[in-house]
């Protein structure tokens, strides 16, 4: 757990740095490495469930339906919001007893641990998402980058039945292990905006 909620604070910590970087008017960007979203609507998505839904998790609380139809962009200062609960995300997880057991209900349910890696790949994946469409990297140690390529390997075909994740794209055999995840996702890791 304690090697995992390093990887969490880290994703989290390049997460809200790319947020900080992003402009304004960038936010009007039509398209995104994730077909279908443009800059707006992804960066929403981000802030959800990378920052209320992870802590919302953690909790074993419902995330509140008014915050699943909000523009957090409509804020100027979204990305500072956005930093500051993925501080309190981070902190939530931070209690080793949170990653025991279940979270979720029923057939739905599944083990802490398996939900707070999905929490990591979703803040890395849209994070690279959301630094490439706006201009950006986004950068993880090594260690880092290899817990994600571990976690994409494990749910990329799982997620692809799903229609999360598209083909996986070739890159060569000296792509680094977050080049390697992006990949794997789906994802072009030569994805520029126009």
């Amino acid at each position: 757990m304690k090697t995992e909620h390093a990887h969490m604070t880290e994703c989290a910590a390049e997460a809200a740095r790319v947020a900080r970087a992003v402009r304004a008017e960038q936010l009007d960007i039509p398209v995104t490495p994730c077909a279908g979203w443009d800059v707006r609507g992804l960066v929403n998505h981000w802030v959800l469930y990378t920052s209320h839904g992870m802590e919302h998790r953690a909790l074993r609380t419902e995330i509140p339906q008014e915050l699943t139809t909000r523009d957090f962009t409509a804020d100027a200062d979204w990305a500072q919001q956005y930093a500051a609960q993925l501080d309190r995300a981070v902190a939530a997880w931070s209690d080793p007893a949170v990653w025991e057991g279940t979270i979720g209900d029923g057939a739905s349910a599944s083990p802490a641990a398996d939900t707070a890696a999905m929490l990591i790949e979703e803040t890395a994946l849209h994070g690279w998402d959301v630094a490439r469409a706006t201009g950006q990297e986004f950068r993880l140690s090594d260690g880092a980058a290899a817990h994600v390529l571990g976690i994409v390997e494990k749910t990329a075909a799982l997620y692809r039945q799903y229609e999360g994740f598209a083909e996986e794209v070739a890159v060569g055999a000296e792509a680094d292990a977050f080049t390697r995840a992006v990949a794997l996702s789906g994802r072009d890791p030569q994805w520029t905006a126009a």
